[in-house]
């Protein structure tokens, strides 16, 4: 299975709304600090595979976005 670029970003926002819970929860620093550094190596890969992404589109700036539709009174 590839891991895409959205896939990473849901793992990883999925470790730190964790963190964020067991850390207002008391749970153990050592498991806390853990998952932080963690979560943090994630977000690093997380930057970086979307970066070097091979996505490529059709779409330019003309037109604009997909669900702009123009007014007819205008």
């Amino acid at each position: 299975m590839k891991i895409t670029g959205i896939n990473l970003l849901i793992i990883t926002s999925f470790v730190l709304v964790l963190l964020v819970i067991l850390s207002a929860l008391g749970f153990s620093f050592a498991l806390v600090f853990i998952l932080m550094c963690i979560g943090q190596l994630l977000l690093i890969f997380t930057v970086y595979k979307v970066l070097t992404d091979d996505y490529s589109t059709n779409k330019t700036f003309e037109d604009f976005y997909e669900d702009n539709t123009p007014n007819e009174n205008e």
